[in-house]
């Protein structure tokens, strides 16, 4: 049975036993609201139904986010960019909210301030996404309850339209190496370069291990990849030379974090006026290049680590404008056979 009896502090406590059920405690600044409460809570145990969320009353998404970057991440392969998500979630307001109160207009309110921000759709629906894995992580891994609804069901994603088909000109590329080169991140520009010639990706990079790499076979592997396979790539002459300039460490690039790279190929970034570039871009720059010089899908493949045509085809940009001598080439073949 339910007791109510007045605090101290003026507020109303409510005390719940009833069978087997562990005592249920919460207090009221109103003895009706507490009354009513306590009719709620016992005609649930009357129905088998109640649910006790005492482990998650005073949790916010704050501690959630925090507990899952500092226990599960660790284990991810790219905890460095989760990580990073995870701390800029803490910036937004729906990191304030306790668990219990959070509510699909929370999320939706999130969704569009990051939208003001310039965050692209599928970036958007990434955070969203993320949010929705630490709230599964809550429910089935460190067994706090919560509602049967996630508040994620409710929630629509962003329509994405994922085609992106930028790449470097020659001119461009050349302005933002000049710009690297001015950056106080030393090996910025061997990086950027490193990765424009092989089509890796910027953690591959940065994580390369010296005991990975050949300089006399020209060879280098990429352990644990997306892909979770390792990737041997031939290096170029260029990256060859780039790596020897680095002779010390376990890791040929030592950056304090992901974040920290970011910041610094962004300045680069902006100060070549290239403010629509990503770094991830230089990947598809590798095969777009790689493609056009004659190489075939399946030797492209084998260096950017793509597993279909279909994947690859998203990092080739090739354009009518770059085929314009090839198809002057073509016919110039059909001509001879002609004339043969």
């Amino acid at each position: 049975m339910a007791t109510i009896r007045k605090l101290k502090s003026g507020r109303w406590q409510v005390s719940i036993r009833k069978g087997n059920h562990k005592a249920i405690y919460k207090t009221f600044s109103e003895k009706a609201v507490a009354r009513k409460w306590s009719n709620q809570i016992e005609n649930q145990i009357e129905r088998d139904v109640y649910t006790d969320y005492g482990n998650a009353e005073t949790i916010t998404i704050k501690d959630l986010i925090i507990k899952y970057r500092d226990e599960i991440v660790p284990e991810h392969k790219a905890k460095s960019s989760t990580t990073h998500k995870l701390n800029k979630l803490l910036r937004y307001g729906v990191s304030c909210v306790h668990l219990l109160k959070l509510r699909s207009s929370d999320i939706y309110k999130m969704q569009k301030q990051m939208q003001s921000e310039g965050l692209a759709p599928k970036t958007v629906n990434t955070y969203v996404q993320l949010l929705n894995q630490i709230w599964t992580t809550a429910k089935r891994i460190w067994s706090i309850n919560l509602p049967a609804q996630s508040p994620f069901e409710l929630v629509s994603l962003q329509k994405v339209n994922n085609e992106r088909d930028r790449v470097l000109t020659h001119a461009e590329y050349a302005r933002l190496l000049e710009a690297a080169e001015r950056s106080e991140l030393r090996m910025l520009r061997d990086v950027i370069v490193f990765a424009y010639k092989t089509g890796a990706r910027v953690m591959e990079i940065l994580n390369l291990k010296r005991i990975d790499t050949d300089l006399t076979k020209k060879l280098a592997t990429f352990r644990d990849t997306k892909n979770g396979t390792d990737r041997t790539i031939p290096l170029a002459n260029e990256v060859v030379e780039i790596l020897k300039r680095y002779p010390f460490g376990d890791k040929f690039f030592k950056v304090k974090s992901y974040d920290s790279f970011s910041y610094f190929f962004k300045q680069a970034r902006d100060r070549a006026m290239l403010h629509d570039f990503r770094f991830h871009d230089l990947r598809a720059c590798f095969c777009t290049n790689a493609l056009l010089s004659g190489m075939s899908e399946s030797q492209v493949a084998i260096i950017s680590g793509h597993l279909d045509w279909r994947s690859l085809k998203r990092y080739s940009r090739i354009k009518a404008e770059d085929l314009i001598e090839k198809i002057n080439d073509v016919n110039v073949v059909k001509m001879k056979d002609v004339i043969g």
